[in-house]
């Protein structure tokens, strides 16, 4: 037995007029639509609605019971329709977001602050994930959108640019720097690196500028997180 909205918004508002000329006036129905839509619902709670003579409308028994919950199935209907449109614009349900350290310091804060004060509606579920995760997530569905590093290889994803980053060389302060250093004067230097399983792009990319100035770096330990690579380095540990 299926009981379609537009007859609970007919009774609705026939029990708030207690009219059926001017309940057919605010639902832009003719009166015989109207008596039918009731009679459709009256047959489906298999019993009488309203008592109905030439001059008076009134609600049954059955009909002040179905009142009290009437409201509040339409209240509910309209609650869902508005967060499925507000979910159709964009504007509520769940967004899947991957990030990675590169972007946790620089766009994920303010990006995500501003987001949610301009879509309140929306749960934001935050991933922090390697670039090679993210790119595989994106791909079987599991992630609407990845902060990562460039490039993005895959043809069935779409890739822009956010910001650019600046690479710079961590020593522990019993090595000087000067301006004439080039990044060739510390190939005899242990270096602590970021393993490739955490970021791929970002190994390959150190790699290779070490590689452009003439040396492979001598890599004695490898740490999974920036922070803890630059505490290693700060206690001159290697």
């Amino acid at each position: 037995m299926d009981v379609e909205f537009s007859e609970i918004r007919s009774f609705w508002v026939l029990a708030g007029t207690l009219h059926f000329g001017r309940a057919s006036e605010q639902l832009f129905l003719s009166q015989p639509a109207l008596s039918k839509k009731i009679r459709r619902l009256e047959d489906k709670v298999k019993g009488r609605l309203f008592t109905r003579t030439r001059r008076k409308v009134a609600l049954t028994e059955a009909g002040r019971v179905l009142l009290t919950k009437a409201g509040k199935l339409l209240q509910d209907a309209e609650s869902a329709l508005a967060t499925a449109r507000a979910a159709a614009e964009g504007r509520a349900g769940t967004l899947r977001i991957g990030f990675g350290i590169a972007s946790v310091s620089e766009i994920v804060p303010r990006t995500i602050l501003s987001f949610r004060k301009s879509y309140p509606d929306v749960e934001l579920q935050m991933r922090d994930m390697s670039t090679p995760s993210q790119t595989a997530a994106l791909l079987d569905g599991t992630l609407d959108v990845g902060i990562l590093r460039l490039p993005v290889t895959s043809p069935q994803l779409m890739s822009a640019p956010l910001f650019r980053e600046h690479l710079v060389l961590a020593a522990p302060v019993n090595i000087r720097f000067t301006k004439r250093d080039r990044l060739s004067d510390f190939r005899d230097q242990p270096f602590v690196f970021l393993p490739r399983s955490v970021s791929e792009t970002f190994h390959d990319h150190v790699l290779n500028l070490c590689r452009r100035a003439g040396f492979t770096p001598r890599i004695v330990q490898e740490a999974g997180e920036i922070f803890t690579i630059l505490n290693l380095v700060r206690a001159g540990l290697l």
